[in-house]
């Protein structure tokens, strides 16, 4: 229930608007009604549009990041962080700037990723991820399942990193799926 708190919250504020635009004397259904009663069902709609784009470049993404984590998931990619003392710095910041947060994620992948090259004497100075991911797959250390979720992963982890616009619901996504794949990565570097 917790989860909807801020989907109910957000639409009976948009109802609520729409009401009080519409009771007033002199009123009628107008374009500023439809946009407050837009409002008020956005929330609801997360389940069925990968993105909407609002005026001002505001753009809200969250399906495709839980699409890769359903993938991550069927690949494996995800375990629980042995402890809190395992959480990734990038934790902290979700909330005040989620595209940090999702910079962060993006960086810890990609060390967790060396870290493995690093003790399988694959070369990943001066490549970038896709290489090295890719590497890493020829030598059988990922999957071709696990190359293509990271694959998929990083590209939206770097949108972000070049700043487009994420919403919280992205930033939360980090936080609750991040450490799971980052704990992943050190189990297997820790199997070798």
């Amino acid at each position: 229930m917790k989860r909807y708190a801020i989907h109910i919250t957000i639409s009976a504020a948009g109802v609520l608007l729409a009401v009080g635009h519409i009771v007033l004397p002199n009123t009628r259904i107008d374009a500023t009604t439809l946009v407050l009663i837009g409002i008020a069902i956005l929330p609801w709609l997360g389940s069925i549009f990968k993105s909407v784009e609002f005026p001002g470049g505001l753009k809200v993404e969250y399906a495709d990041l839980e699409k890769t984590a359903q993938r991550a998931k069927e690949a494996g990619l995800l375990a629980t962080p042995v402890t809190k003392r395992d959480e990734p710095a990038y934790i902290a910041i979700a909330q005040v700037d989620p595209n940090l947060a999702l910079a962060g994620l993006r960086i810890e992948i990609e060390r967790r990723l060396q870290t493995l090259a690093q003790q399988h004497d694959i070369e990943f100075q001066r490549q970038g991820i896709g290489h090295l991911m890719r590497n890493l797959r020829r030598a059988e250390i990922l999957s071709p399942n696990e190359e293509s979720v990271l694959n998929d992963l990083t590209r939206l982890l770097n949108e972000a990193v070049h700043g487009a616009a994420v919403d919280q619901r992205a930033a939360q996504w980090a936080i609750e799926i991040g450490p799971e794949l980052l704990a992943t990565l050190d189990k297997r570097a820790g199997e070798k």
